[in-house]
């Protein structure tokens, strides 16, 4: 069933557990996904980057929704990672529940700016709004920000950010980055701690594919609501087309297209249960 991101968040953080955000691209993602989450009895969210909405359009969008509405779990769909008003208003216009309204890589006062004209056009159409502190390293599906761009968040500077924008969903930059972890992740859990004692809205955290246990349910603990899920899944569909193709030519494509779900949803799964979100719905 559609349902508010700030319902599912909102209730994430009161129990304690955080909901998977995944980025999807497709039909079998969308089936993938609604598929755990039904399975596990599990909110979830369906995610979207705003180059694959511009290449979908209104048809992708309004077939993430439709997938969403007909869950028998609550779901919710957002907009990811986008500086542009006018998909932004796009997604909006399509009835999304949220969008990422991003302006990490400007100035601060232009962050705080952008984010707080965007915050007022979401509430506006009844939608919600995360925006990002910091900046995030890492490559992933072209965009690519270097270590040397990256900026932990401040947690002052969050707190002065949540009361002047009125966003209400906040993504953090701790030592996560997009993309695959090419080294052992190291998160800042102690300036995380301190975000949370300044911001009382649910956190978010990027980059959680590839993270181990321990971590995510430390993020939990002190308050991230919300992991974002990219990598894992994306390579797990194109690793099944590659190995599929091999042996398979003269397949036929809806039966390829019912194992990619498959091969799909068991990522979903495990990223369900991870992060606590089974049996919530």
């Amino acid at each position: 069933m559609l349902t508010s991101t700030k319902d599912l968040l909102e209730k994430a953080q009161k129990y304690s557990y955080a909901v998977g955000a995944f980025n999807l691209y497709n039909l079998e993602g969308a089936k993938a996904v609604v598929n755990a989450a039904e399975a596990d009895h599990s909110p979830a969210m369906i995610q979207v980057l705003p180059h694959v909405l511009q290449y979908g359009g209104a048809p992708l969008m309004a077939l993430f929704l439709e997938a969403a509405d007909s869950a028998k779990v609550p779901m919710s769909v957002h907009l990811d990672h986008c500086e542009e008003q006018a998909i932004i208003e796009m997604a909006l216009e399509a009835g999304i529940q949220s969008v990422l309204a991003d302006g990490s890589k400007f100035s601060y006062p232009e962050n705080l700016a952008f984010t707080a004209q965007m915050t007022a056009l979401a509430h506006g159409k009844g939608a919600t709004v995360e925006a990002e502190i910091g900046r995030i390293s890492g490559t992933e599906d072209g965009m690519t920000v270097s270590e040397k761009e990256a900026k932990m968040t401040d947690p002052y500077q969050a707190r002065e950010f949540v009361e002047k924008s009125g966003v209400d969903f906040l993504a953090v930059t701790i030592g996560n980055v997009h993309g695959q972890y090419y080294s052992e992740p190291r998160l800042d859990f102690e300036r995380l701690a301190r975000v949370r004692q300044q911001v009382e809205i649910p956190l978010v955290l990027h980059g959680a594919s590839g993270l181990p246990a321990l971590m995510i349910q430390r993020a939990i603990e002190l308050g991230v609501c919300k992991f974002n899920v990219n990598t894992e899944v994306r390579q797990k569909y194109l690793q099944f087309w590659r190995e599929y193709g091999k042996t398979n030519s003269q397949g036929d494509l809806l039966d390829c297209q019912k194992a990619s779900t498959g091969a799909m949803q068991e990522i979903i799964a495990q990223k369900i249960r991870l992060f606590g979100s089974a049996g919530k719905a």
